[in-house]
């Protein structure tokens, strides 16, 4: 099929930074995109070539949009999935596919995955409600502390909270959820899995990742890991045996715990482009956002290897500033070697709303990572 310059139709779901910066890349190869997000003040409606305004999670919208397009993608994977699969039914390419996104589209669902296709994970209780955790707690079924997270609709460091005591509940959504046991870790790691229709499957370098201790947001992205390459090795074979098992095509990111005995267990994946490769743009051979796009289109996948370290300082908003964003002391980090940010397009700013990224490049890792440690201190995202 021919995608360039043509009347083939690219859908993607979902309006957000990740879909912009997809865009991106299909801008430069001049392929037709059409894009369905429920704000009419998303960053992708300044770069697709159609912006549809539609609830993700409505059959009828994503039905209807998914009819326009030859191929059809996600940037989120809160979408409505039934509506998926009829698509798939009527001919519609959907990358990633409905049965993967069922897996993983509910926590709960994707533990259960982990657990039968024997790929090596935390322990954990799935709860139908809330209060089963507190039942379980009184009748000794679940002890202090442990991680609890929304079965849906998590996000940013959102539904995920550590429980330490009982009051720690309090406040928490009363849904299905789980308790995952709370790992002593080393290193929090991912690694990014290309892979197209033909089988063709490529893995991006392991990437360590800091989180801010509050937010539970990735802060930092440091790649190459800093870690030994036997640890490497076990982390990308972990990484490849969880894709498989997914069968899933376009990117799958594998985040990951290196244990106190440096085993591997895997956390989380997020079938699309991910916060953990965001330094790809600048640092690797194939930015993750023109992969994702080689991937689902069944085209030859790009060189994955870095040109040079990379690290990647998350922007969000300043706690205490709430409305119209101001980027203060951008001028100040712009003047350093190897730094370019990112500004996502959202015009109103939040305590730890995601609004930007900025990467840092450097032929000394350890460098890259001081500079970002200036960067971080120095750029602060307030409001008027």
């Amino acid at each position: 099929m021919n995608y360039f310059s043509s009347n083939f139709k690219l859908g993607i779901l979902g309006g957000g930074q990740l879909g912009k910066m997809l865009l991106y890349n299909t801008r430069k190869f001049d392929i037709h995109t059409s894009v369905l997000e429920a704000s009419n003040e998303a960053p992708c409606k300044i770069a697709c070539d159609e912006f549809h305004l539609g609830d993700l999670l409505d059959y009828d919208a994503v039905y209807n949009f998914g009819k326009q397009v030859d191929v059809l993608t996600i940037e989120i994977e809160n979408v409505n999935i039934d509506a998926l699969e009829t698509l798939e039914k009527e001919g519609v390419k959907v990358y990633p596919a409905s049965k993967t996104l069922r897996s993983i589209q509910n926590k709960a669902k994707q533990k259960l995955f982990y657990r039968d296709n024997e790929i090596p994970t935390s322990d954990f209780s799935r709860f139908a409600y809330l209060s089963e955790i507190e039942d379980a707690i009184e009748n000794g079924g679940l002890e202090f502390p442990f991680v609890w997270k929304a079965a849906q609709f998590g996000y940013d460091g959102n539904g995920v909270k550590v429980v330490r005591k009982l009051s720690d509940l309090e406040g928490l959504p009363a849904g299905e959820c789980i308790a995952e046991d709370l790992i002593p870790f080393k290193n929090e790691l991912a690694v990014i899995v290309a892979r197209n229709p033909s089988g063709e499957t490529k893995t991006y370098p392991v990437v360590e990742m800091e989180f801010h201790p509050e937010a539970n947001q990735v802060e930092y992205v440091i790649c190459p890991a800093r870690i030994s390459n036997e640890i490497a090795t076990k982390a990308e074979a972990v990484a490849l045996k969880t894709s498989k098992a997914f069968n899933h095509v376009g990117l799958l990111a594998v985040e990951m715990f290196q244990t106190k005995d440096d085993e591997i267990l895997v956390n989380e994946v997020a079938p699309r482009p991910h916060n953990s490769g965001h330094q790809t743009i600048e640092a690797s051979y194939t930015s993750q956002f023109e992969q994702h796009i080689r991937a689902i289109l069944d085209l030859p996948l790009g060189r994955t290897d870095n040109k040079v370290g990379g690290v990647m300082v998350n922007l969000v908003g300043a706690e205490g500033y709430t409305g119209n964003v101001v980027y203060e002391n951008i001028e100040t980090i712009m003047k350093m070697d190897g730094v370019t940010p990112h500004i996502y397009g959202k015009k109103q700013t939040r305590p730890f709303r995601k609004m930007g990224h900025v990467t840092i490049v450097n032929e000394d890792l350890n460098e890259a990572r001081r500079i970002a440690e200036e960067v971080k201190k120095s750029i602060k995202v307030i409001s008027e």
